[in-house]
């Protein structure tokens, strides 16, 4: 044999081998990636349904293994830190309601005593102001308790079909008289026919009572409520509109919030006591709607009660 011939055969084994080595560093990158990827799709799957779930890995690969090692860790931290914060958020719901039933009795034998107090001494100013701020502390405390049943679940709402026209009207005349006095200039546009809802009727008045009171307190300077009521196959919504400051885009996610009190939004100043509108989103969930908000500021804000419309008698 030539040594051509020896050297064409050494340079074909050579080629062989660099194409074998390349194959196989080809196959070892692919089987990486697709194991990573196949760890990334299965973290998403974790994440978006907040499941317990591991993250299984089938690879004979040290530094594979050590990552789904180190990223099990972390999972089962994390949903140590869930529970616990669930726990805890339990915990303080309990307490709060506690607490507010607690202060309230206490709170009731006073505004007991105050009225007989009254009786003698009528036109007393200072008991006037006693008793006035009395009732608001019974207020808040009221509105503490209903929360704290509403996020605990401890609140059954019986739903069943309510004209929700109907509902409207009469809330709106509630504000006749205050409406009157501050000059507003009122819209309404609400149909004159029956329109039936999922609902119930003191549950809506409280929701609505919040939104039109919510109007009167800050969005007083653009004299204008406007109520207006439309609908679509499935749901019927309830338009409350002012035009007053508005709310800034950076604080319209946190106005749902507990204890949010419009400070740097409406009114550049706390003002009430932050669950109103907390508690009137959380009443709409539990009549299967929802509470949304949409302002411009200096132009238009309008809060949209969403409802389930239905056409049959809902069994209590």
């Amino acid at each position: 044999m030539s040594n051509k011939t020896i050297i064409f055969f050494l340079s074909a084994i050579i080629l062989v081998l660099f194409f074998i080595i390349f194959y196989q560093q080809f196959i070892f990158r692919h089987g990486i990636q697709t194991k990573i990827r196949q760890i990334n799709e299965k973290l998403e799957e974790i994440l978006e349904t907040n499941s317990d779930e591991k993250v299984m890995i089938f690879t004979d690969n040290p530094v594979l293994m050590e990552l789904g090692k180190q990223i099990n860790g972390l999972l089962i931290a994390h949903q140590k830190v869930k529970a616990d914060f669930k726990k805890g958020e339990i915990s303080s719901r309990k307490m709060l309601s506690n607490i507010s039933h607690d202060i309230k009795t206490p709170l009731t034998v006073i505004l007991g005593y105050l009225e007989i107090i009254r009786l003698s001494y009528a036109e007393d100013e200072m008991l006037k102001k006693v008793e006035a701020k009395a009732k608001q502390v019974m207020d808040l405390i009221n509105q503490f308790f209903t929360l704290a049943k509403l996020e605990a679940g401890d609140m059954e709402i019986d739903l069943y079909k309510i004209d929700i026209c109907e509902v409207c009207k009469e809330n709106v005349l509630e504000f006749y008289e205050i409406l009157l006095q501050k000059e507003f200039k009122v819209e309404l546009v609400i149909p004159e026919t029956p329109i039936f809802v999922q609902g119930n009727k003191e549950t809506l008045q409280r929701i609505l009572y919040n939104l039109l009171s919510n109007v009167i307190r800050y969005g007083s300077e653009g004299k204008y409520l406007g109520v207006f009521l439309h609908q679509n196959k499935s749901s019927v919504f309830v338009d409350v509109v002012d035009k007053g400051k508005g709310i800034e885009q950076k604080f319209a996610s946190s106005v749902f919030d507990r204890l949010y009190t419009m400070e740097d939004s409406r009114n550049r100043e706390i003002q009430g006591n932050g669950l109103g509108l907390t508690i009137a989103k959380n009443l709409a969930v539990q009549l299967g709607g929802d509470l949304l908000l949409d302002s411009i500021p200096n132009k238009k804000t309008t809060f949209t009660l969403k409802l389930k419309k239905i056409n049959y008698e809902i069994k209590k």
